[in-house]
C-alpha cells in the first residue's frame, strides 16, 4: 500500500505497544467501517420498515435452519422480549416460520421461509461484495490478521460461540 494508511499502520512503531492515539484511531476505524459494513442492508431493511435486530435474526436462522429460540437468544445476546417483539413481525410478514419441537414440546425451532431466504439473500449479497472488495483491496496476509484481531476483542464465550458457527453452521 502506497497511500498513508501503510504509514500510519507501519510507522516503524512495535504494534504490540500502540499508543493512545493509534488505540483510538483504531476504534473511530471500527465505527466507520461498521457503519459502511451496515449502510447497504439499513438501505434495503429501511425500505421493509425492519432494523437490524431483524437482520441479525435472519442471518442466523439462516446459518442454522431449525435453530431454537433460546440458541438464538444466546448468539444474539438480546432480551427475550426484544427477540420476541422482532420474531412476531417476521413470522406475521412471512418471512420466518416457527415449528415445534419433535422431542421437547416447549421449544420452537427457526426456519427462513422462501421469503426470508430471498431477502436474506439480497442482504448477504449486498455485506459479501464490500467485503470481497475491502479483502481484495488489503490482501491475504492483512485479511488473516484482521481475522485474528477480531477473534481476540471476542470475549470467550462469543468466541466458542463464533467457533462452533464456523464448524458446524450452528
Amino acid at each position: 500500500m502506497a497511500d498513508g494508511r501503510a504509514l500510519s499502520i507501519n510507522s516503524g512503531e512495535n504494534l504490540l505497544f500502540l499508543t493512545d492515539e493509534q488505540l483510538r484511531q483504531g476504534i473511530e476505524a471500527m465505527f466507520f467501517a461498521y457503519r459502511g459494513f451496515t449502510a447497504d442492508p439499513d438501505r434495503i431493511l429501511d425500505d421493509l420498515a425492519y432494523g437490524r435486530a431483524h437482520h441479525r435474526a435472519i442471518h442466523f436462522i439462516n446459518r442454522a435452519p431449525g435453530t431454537t429460540v433460546n440458541n438464538l437468544l444466546n448468539l444474539l445476546g438480546v432480551t427475550k422480549q426484544s427477540l420476541n417483539r422482532v420474531l412476531r413481525t417476521l413470522i406475521s410478514d412471512g418471512l420466518v416460520q416457527s415449528r415445534i419441537g419433535k422431542n421437547d414440546k416447549r421449544e420452537r425451532h427457526l426456519y427462513l421461509t422462501d421469503k426470508g431466504r430471498e431477502l436474506e439473500q439480497t442482504l448477504s449479497d449486498a455485506q459479501r461484495a464490500r467485503m470481497r472488495a475491502a479483502y481484495r483491496e488489503a490482501g491475504p496476509e492483512a485479511v488473516a490478521g484482521f481475522r485474528t484481531v477480531l477473534e481476540a476483542m471476542m470475549d470467550s464465550e462469543m468466541r466458542r460461540s463464533f467457533q462452533r458457527l464456523k464448524e458446524t453452521g450452528a
